[in-house]
Order: C-alpha cells, then sequence, then structure tokens
C-alpha cells in the first residue's frame, strides 16, 4: 500500500454445489459445466460436484456485488441447459456419497490417499475474501491479529445447518467439517513472513501436509498474490451478504494495518478465537456471539453492530459505510441462511423444500434489483463481442447501471444513425475550428470527438476533489521554496540534482514574486486501474491544456446528440471558465484586471483552445511579439495588461522583443505572469518520484491519491532493475511530452526494446521507468460497434486563496491497441460528464 489513503481491492473466491435439478442431490457434474465456462474466471475443486468461481478484485464493493452476479449468472446459465442447479451454501442436505468421486487430479488423489474419509465427506463449499496487502510480513502480522473479529463474519455467512440428510443443531456445520484438517484454524503470531514460511517448510517436511496449498488457516498471507484471505465462511445463498462480509473484513484488515504500523495491539488468545469461531457455528445470527471486545456473550445482533460502528473511520475513508450498515442492518433483519432453510423445512418436512430455497436465492440477482445493477433487458448489438476486464461501462457482457440511459439512445440510434451523428460531429468541428497541428503535418486535424460519453461517480469525484488540490499545494510549495532558500534539499528530503538538473529548472523562476501565485492553473493527469482504483501519472504545471476542450466538448455533444443532454445531477462544464476568470482575477489582485492570452498563434496544436479561452475570459489573444512595454506596464496592441495567461512555452515567450521587460515587470509585481516561469522544475518526471515525500513535508499530511511506482534510471539499483524488466515497464524521457519517447515494454517489439536499452545506457539521466498499470476501458464506437479503449483523466486545480477543482475534466482515449492518449499520437477525448456537488475549497 502507498500510504494509508489508498484503497484496499478485494476479490472473492465462490464455490457452488451442483445438483440434479430433478432429484435435488449433489452430482458430480461440475466437469460438465466447467467446459462451457471460461477458464481464467471459473475452476475445479476437490470433488466433481463443485464449481469455483473468481471475481476480479475492485475497490467499489458495488463493482464487486455486479461481478459476483454476473459469474452467477454464467454458471447458472450453463447449469440450466444440462438439467442441473446450483447451490451457494455450506452445504447442501441431499447427497449420494457413492455416485462422488473427487476431482481427477494427481494433487487431490494423493489428498485422497492420506486422509482417506476426511477427503471424500469434503461435501462442504465456502466464500474466501481477499484483501490487498503487498507488504508480507504485514499481511503475516495482520492475519493473527484479524483472529477475534472472524467469528461474526462467519455467523453473518452461516449456511450449512444440514449434514447428509440430518440437521446438525448448528448453523454453520462446514466450519466444524472444515476444522479437521491438521493445518486449519486460527494462524499464530508470527514475528515476519521469513518466520511464518519456516514453519510451512516444516510443515510440509514433516509429511501431515503435501504442498504449501495445504495451509488451511482460517485466514491466511496468500502463497500466490499478494494478499491476506479470509477462508472461515460458508458459502452465500445471496450476493448481498458476499459483499457485506468483503466490506467488513476489509476494513478490519485496514485498521489493523493502521494498528500494526502504529504498533498498537498485540498477541491474540487462540483458545479465545476457537472458543468464540465454536460459537458462531453454533448460534449463527440467531443466538450469542462471543463480544471479541470483552470476551462476553452478546446477543449476536449487538455483536455485529458494534463491530460495524467500531469500523466505522475505516468504511467512511473507502465510502463504504452507508452501504455496508445498510446491508448488515438487512442481513439481521432476515437472519441466517441457516435459519430460512430449517424455516423451509418446517412447511412440509422436505428436504428437497431447503435446496429449492437454496437454489432460488443463488439465482435470484437481488444485487442488482436492490443496488441498481445490470438490466437483463438491457442488451444492445453495439456490444456483441464486447470484452474488456476493468471497464468502466460493461461488466461480464452487462451495462452498468447508471450507463443504461445512454446505451438505450446509442442502441435506438443504431450504427447507421451513430455514423450520421459523427458526419454532423465533423462539420461542427470544421466551422468551429475544432482543429489541431501535428508537427511535422501540413494541414491540421478535425480533434478525434467519441459520442459516448464518460461518466465518473459521485463518490470517486468526491474523492478526487480533495485529493488533487493537496497534491497541488504541495508541488506550490515546492516551487516557492526551490526558488528560494531550496529549504527541501537542505533538510535532506530531495537530492540536489532532481533540481538542478532538472530540464524545467529555469533562472526566470527566481525572479517571481514571493507572494506571487506559480502555478494559478495544474492539469493533473489521473489513470484508473482496473480495480477502480485512482491515481497519478503525470503533473502538468508549466502549460497545461484541455480546460477549453473539456468546455467545447459539451457544446459538441449538445449539438451533436441533444438526446443525451446530461440531467441536473451533473455538472456545466461552463462553471469552470467562470472559476478561471476569477482565479485569474484574483492574481491580479482582484476586481477587474485586464487579461491577455499570450499564444504562439494558429500553428500551435491548442489554438483553437487558446482563441476560444480569450473570447471567454474577456482577454486579448496576442502573440509574443504583439507585447510591448511602456512607462513599465506592459501593453498588447496598445491596451495595458495585468495578468498574462501564459499558453506558450516561457522560453519562447521571454525570447521575444519584450521578453526582458516583461521578466522585470513581473519581478516588480506590474505583471502576473500565469504561470509563472520555471514551473518545469515541478512537472518533471524525475521529480514526480517525490511528491508523495513533499506532500507530507510540506503540509505534514499523507497524500490522498498514490502515485505510479517509478524507477529512476541515473540510480544504478533501479537502472538494473528497469534493464532487467524492460519487457514489462513503461519508459520515458523525464522531459518528454505529449507521448514522445514512451515505449511500453509489453507491446514493445524486440527492436523497440534494444533501442531504449542503448539509449537508457548511453544518457541513464534523461530516463525513467514506471510500473505498467493495467488501466480502465470505455466503449469508442468504431464505426460499427462499440469497442473498448484505455483512457486516462485530465483533471484541473485551480489556485488562488484557495484551491479548487474546476466542474470540467477532459477524458482522452487511446487508439485501438494502445495506451497512449495523446492526440499527437493519435488519441480523442470524449465528454465527461461529473456529478454536481458542493464546491471544495482548500486553503492555499
Amino acid at each position: 500500500m502507498a500510504g494509508l489513503a489508498e484503497p484496499i481491492a478485494v476479490g472473492v473466491e465462490e464455490e457452488f454445489h451442483v445438483v440434479d435439478a430433478g432429484t435435488r442431490r449433489l452430482v458430480p457434474r461440475a466437469g460438465l459445466l466447467l467446459e462451457q465456462l471460461p477458464e481464467d474466471r471459473f475452476t475445479h475443486e476437490l470433488q466433481r460436484s463443485v464449481v469455483e468461481a473468481n471475481s476480479r478484485p475492485f475497490v467499489r464493493l458495488e463493482d464487486l456485488g455486479h461481478d459476483l452476479t454476473a459469474l452467477r449468472r454464467k454458471v447458472i446459465r450453463a447449469a440450466d441447459g444440462v438439467g442441473l442447479g446450483i447451490a451457494a451454501a455450506g452445504t447442501v442436505p441431499l447427497v449420494d456419497l457413492e455416485a462422488l468421486k473427487i476431482s481427477p487430479d494427481p494433487r487431490y488423489e494423493q489428498m485422497l490417499a492420506d486422509y482417506q474419509l476426511l477427503t471424500r465427506e469434503q461435501l462442504i463449499c465456502g466464500t474466501q475474501v481477499h484483501a490487498e496487502v503487498a507488504d508480507r510480513d504485514l499481511a503475516v502480522a495482520v492475519a493473527h491479529r484479524l483472529a477475534p473479529w472472524l467469528p461474526p463474519l462467519l455467523a453473518l455467512s452461516t449456511s450449512s445447518p444440514y449434514w447428509l440428510g440430518s440437521d446438525t443443531g448448528y448453523a454453520g456445520y462446514r466450519p466444524l467439517v472444515w476444522q479437521r484438517w491438521p493445518t486449519a484454524g486460527p494462524v499464530a503470531a508470527f514475528s515476519s513472513a521469513a518466520e511464518y514460511d519456516r514453519v510451512i517448510e516444516e510443515l510440509v517436511r514433516s509429511g501431515v501436509i503435501t504442498d504449501p496449498g495445504m495451509v488451511y488457516f482460517d485466514v491466511r498471507p496468500s502463497a500466490h498474490v499478494p494478499t491476506v484471505e479470509l477462508r472461515l465462511c460458508d458459502a452465500c445463498p445471496l450476493v448481498s451478504d458476499i459483499v457485506l462480509i468483503a466490506g467488513l473484513f476489509r476494513a478490519l484488515v485496514a485498521r489493523e494495518l493502521e494498528a500494526a504500523a502504529d504498533g498498537t495491539g498485540g498477541r491474540v488468545r487462540l483458545e479465545m478465537v476457537r472458543a468464540a469461531t465454536w460459537r458462531a457455528a453454533r448460534s449463527g445470527l440467531e443466538g450469542e456471539l462471543v463480544d471479541p471486545v470483552g470476551g462476553l456473550p452478546r446477543p449476536a445482533a449487538e455483536v455485529v453492530r458494534s463491530m460495524v460502528a467500531g469500523l466505522r473511520p475505516q468504511l467512511e475513508q473507502t465510502g463504504d459505510w452507508e452501504l455496508v450498515t445498510s446491508l448488515a442492518e438487512e442481513a439481521l433483519a432476515r437472519g441466517s441462511s441457516a435459519a430460512r432453510q430449517r424455516a423451509a423445512f418446517a412447511r412440509n418436512g422436505r428436504l428437497s423444500d431447503v435446496v429449492d430455497l437454496v437454489l432460488a436465492e443463488t439465482r435470484s440477482q437481488e444485487w442488482e434489483t436492490a443496488f441498481g445493477g445490470p438490466s437483463p433487458r438491457m442488451r444492445t448489438s453495439l456490444l456483441d463481442g464486447y470484452e474488456a476486464p476493468g471497464d468502466e461501462v460493461v461488466i461480464e457482457g452487462t451495462v452498468r447501471e447508471p450507463y443504461q440511459p445512454v446505451l438505450r439512445v446509442l442502441d435506438r440510434l443504431g450504427p447507421g444513425g451513430l455514423r450520421e451523428r459523427e458526419q454532423r460531429r465533423d462539420r461542427h468541428q470544421r466551422e468551429h475550428g475544432m482543429t489541431f497541428q501535428v508537427e511535422g503535418e501540413g494541414s491540421r486535424r478535425i480533434f478525434p470527438f467519441d459520442l459516448v460519453p464518460r461518466l465518473v461517480p459521485p463518490g470517486e469525484w468526491a474523492e478526487l476533489q480533495r485529493a488533487l488540490p493537496q497534491r497541488v499545494r504541495a508541488l506550490e510549495a515546492f516551487l516557492h521554496d526551490v526558488y528560494g532558500e531550496r529549504r527541501v534539499i537542505a533538510d535532506g528530503v530531495l537530492p540536489a540534482w532532481v533540481v538542478d538538473e532538472s530540464p524545467g529548472h529555469r533562472r526566470a523562476g527566481r525572479r517571481v514574486p514571493r507572494d506571487a501565485v506559480r502555478c494559478s492553473v495544474a492539469g493533473l493527469d489521473l489513470v484508473r486501474d482496473d480495480v477502480g482504483r485512482w491515481m497519478v501519472l503525470e503533473d502538468n504545471l508549466r502549460v497545461p491544456s484541455g480546460l477549453g476542450y473539456a468546455v467545447a466538448n459539451r457544446r459538441l455533444m449538445d449539438e451533436v446528440l441533444p438526446e443525451l443532454v446530461p440531467g441536473g445531477e451533473f455538472a456545466d462544464p461552463a462553471g469552470a471558465l467562470r472559476l478561471l476568470r476569477e482565479t485569474l482575477a484574483a492574481a491580479g489582485g482582484g476586481g477587474s484586471p485586464s487579461l491577455a492570452v499570450v499564444s504562439a498563434g494558429p500553428g500551435d496544436s491548442a489554438f483553437y483552445e487558446h482563441r476560444m479561452l480569450a473570447e471567454e475570459l474577456g482577454a486579448v489573444l496576442v502573440g509574443p511579439g504583439d507585447l510591448e512595454v511602456r512607462r513599465g506596464r506592459v501593453e498588447a496592441a496598445g491596451r495595458p495588461v495585468d495578468v498574462l495567461y501564459r499558453r506558450i512555452d516561457s522560453d519562447e515567450l521571454l525570447a521575444g522583443p519584450a521578453g526582458e521587460a516583461i521578466l522585470d515587470a513581473v519581478e516588480r509585481s506590474a505583471l502576473v505572469l500565469a504561470n509563472a516561469p520555471g514551473n518545469g522544475v515541478a512537472d518533471d518526471k524525475s521529480l514526480y518520484r517525490y511528491v508523495p515525500r513533499l506532500i507530507e513535508y510540506y503540509l505534514g499530511e499523507q497524500p490522498l491519491i498514490g502515485n505510479v511506482t517509478t524507477y529512476l534510471c541515473r540510480d544504478p539499483e533501479d537502472r538494473q532493475e528497469v534493464l532487467d524488466r524492460l519487457a514489462e515497464l513503461v519508459v520515458k524521457p523525464v522531459d518528454g511530452f505529449g507521448g514522445q519517447g514512451v515505449v511500453i515494454g509489453p507491446d514493445a517489439s524486440p527492436e523497440e526494446l534494444r533501442g531504449v536499452r542503448e539509449r537508457i545506457l548511453a544518457d541513464p539521466d534523461r530516463w525513467v521507468a514506471q510500473e505498467t498499470v493495467r488501466l480502465s476501458t470505455h466503449p469508442v464506437f468504431d464505426g460499427e460497434r462499440l469497442s473498448p479503449r484505455v483512457v486516462d483523466l485530465r483533471a484541473f486545480v485551480c489556485l488562488g486563496e484557495t484551491a479548487q477543482v474546476p466542474p470540467a475534466a477532459l477524458t482522452r482515449v487511446a487508439p485501438a491497441d494502445s495506451m497512449i492518449v495523446n492526440s499527437s499520437q493519435g488519441g480523442g477525448t470524449k465528454d465527461t460528464w461529473l456529478p454536481r456537488g458542493n464546491d471544495v475549497r482548500t486553503e492555499r
């Protein structure tokens, strides 16, 4: 984890019983279903009567619920076609032991030989929850610390009251069957991951278990992924119970990670944990549980509610508080699955009724009904063949609820109608000059614009509104410092070379007054990974473009697809122009200062935006040659200028005939230059690695949004790792922009990798590398249907008396089979719908 604020991803392995739809008996026909199911999402288990489904990891619990529901829909559809049923429960009551055999796997056959009846009676299904913990030492520590809090999670899941045709008297008999294995139960305390691994090796050498995969602790550090894994719970008929358990487990992991970091807490009495686990299996939600804090018996509802309340800080941090409290109250109100199964049996005295209840609940799709998931009616030929893990719109072939109105409009238009709207789009862009220039080309291109809008979820946007100003405030403090006292270097927070050798460092930066805002407008390039986690990819503090395009995109959308005008719950991006005007006016001392936008002219790739912003801001649009200084004041076409909004590189501006006089005016506070010269030192790719450290140093705060792990090729150890892993990493020049010079290892040819290796070895100081992030995708219309494309988001921060995020952001879209979104590399853009909400203002 990169700081406490980074959300923990959770995923689920869910086991299902396969039963005969006629007899309701458990049958060994899982293999028949697995032949029809995708191998990356479904697999076999020890018994041939069990199918395991594997969700993807997510940070949003809603997404996890949708994914689990979609997986159930797949396996149920396969089962329906061959007269089978799918039951999500710890056990099913009707079993023909003679008909059941273990799966044909050498490992399972060895287990049968070693464990005999214990293996044959493994007719149980569980729910395993994985919570992300990258540090294995922490994972081992947390696994032990979690132990007292697992019995209430077991109680929420209890769904195995029947065993081989009899009522066991337990709400969850599966845990008792499970804990007969020699390596089941709570995990002891270990001083480190190394000690834990040594003990596992000793267990394997003892011959009692054959491999580390047979370590069946109630919660354990995973052997193959960077997670801790909850293994204690029964399979759950209702997806909402799984999501509740996953949300609580994640919050518990987060709390124990914080406690471990603070050095609080200690060893757990495992005798009490075993007793509390037995009580949870016996009682479920209908009796008493052992209070994890006091060790005394309390009604299950009180224990669950107390646990949820105690986790409120962690649940609020991930935005789960309202959802988890709602799910917990609903679970307590309906009681455990075990109690519902017993009620079904009591009505007619038939165990087949118990199986029917579990089958019905398993296929109920209750998550989507209750929480606005994909509708079975939302089908469109535009999505034929659409496959994209981590997509923001489509999950396992169905459309997320917020996008359903959008897709209905697109579906009504169909491919022909969308092509006609694209023609209308192209005419509008040509008429309004929405074009850009690519270096080396003689004519200007229409800016590629896709008709499918992007919606940023309200909770995620609220988090970004808090996180991005923090980052810009720290970078603003850094700029003042490095062009002043350089405390950050004197205090050893930053190596001097990061500043002194930065391609963006300029002597002119020292001539900016100490009380001036150096970065009035920042553009931060954000990516959302395939688990739903946002991170900053790049900081742009020199001349960030895109704010005007974000506003223009909405106007274009209104013209071309008026059927998709967003409702009142979405912000009007035109508000960003008002905020920009206020920010520049405040930089000029308030009131109504005279504004000018300085541009390189029509040859600039973003000239359309320069012209549009000048018109909207009531500013005069000028080139460097239009500026002159008279009587100490900068003038443009005879008009005094108080604030010069710079949309040109500072070197080009200051190299003009009035350059030195302009810099003198800036130094005397007779002119505000927004943004200030020398800001490039703050968006250097090398400095990017240190930004989280700068936030802690200047603000005394933990970063609210993470970085992508970055390696500096000038560092010998980093360079060796980069060279060893070129095919896995993304390599960038430290002073690159527009996607130029970027080599994406997984997509690069052997020749490209050899070339970048040679360039790194020849001049390592010029290169950085980053871990490849599996980015989220978004549908674009490709002329026939919708296809997934990688997207990023350029969001902005306006810095004046306060730091604010404008209600406009630019979604950029990569071409097919590419991860580079820049327009110069063939990328395009989309209209971006941001939720309306209260402005988040942060003191500068």
